[in-house]
């Protein structure tokens, strides 16, 4: 009985499991800050990103927290290595802080990743050269 306890430990021991494949983001930054800018500004932005996974990965749905913020997903898996990109466009026509939430689903380790932007939309120049 003994020694087959023991084998059964050493055979344990020795077993080493094959790393999990998965995809993996890997963000240039989460948050996006727009800073100040001015009324009907260009309001696209990109969250850059590359999958430091060992499986293609799939972008199924970006959402916003708003209906003032359009996200795009990248239309194709993304290769092992290989860099991908979510667009972001805010309605710069409405005045005020900007405080959002971009949620990105898909087959990574981490399937659902919230994003941020943030930044201030204000009214016209006069207010933007008072603030600097």
């Amino acid at each position: 009985m003994k020694k087959l306890i023991i084998l059964t430990v050493l055979a344990l021991v020795g077993f080493t499991p094959k790393a999990i494949s998965q995809a993996k983001f890997k963000f240039v930054t989460e948050t996006v800050d727009y800073g100040e800018i001015l009324k009907g500004s260009d309001g696209v932005r990109e969250f850059v990103f590359t999958n430091v996974g060992n499986e293609p990965l799939i972008v199924t749905q970006v959402k916003s927290s708003c209906g003032c913020t359009v996200p795009e997903k990248p239309k194709d898996p993304i290769a092992p290595g290989e860099k991908g990109v979510i667009k972001v466009k805010y309605d710069t026509k409405r005045v005020g802080p900007i405080r959002k939430t971009i949620t990105v689903y898909s087959n990574a380790d981490e399937p659902i990743k919230a994003l941020k932007i943030k930044g201030k939309v204000l009214a016209d120049k006069s207010v933007l050269e008072k603030t600097r």
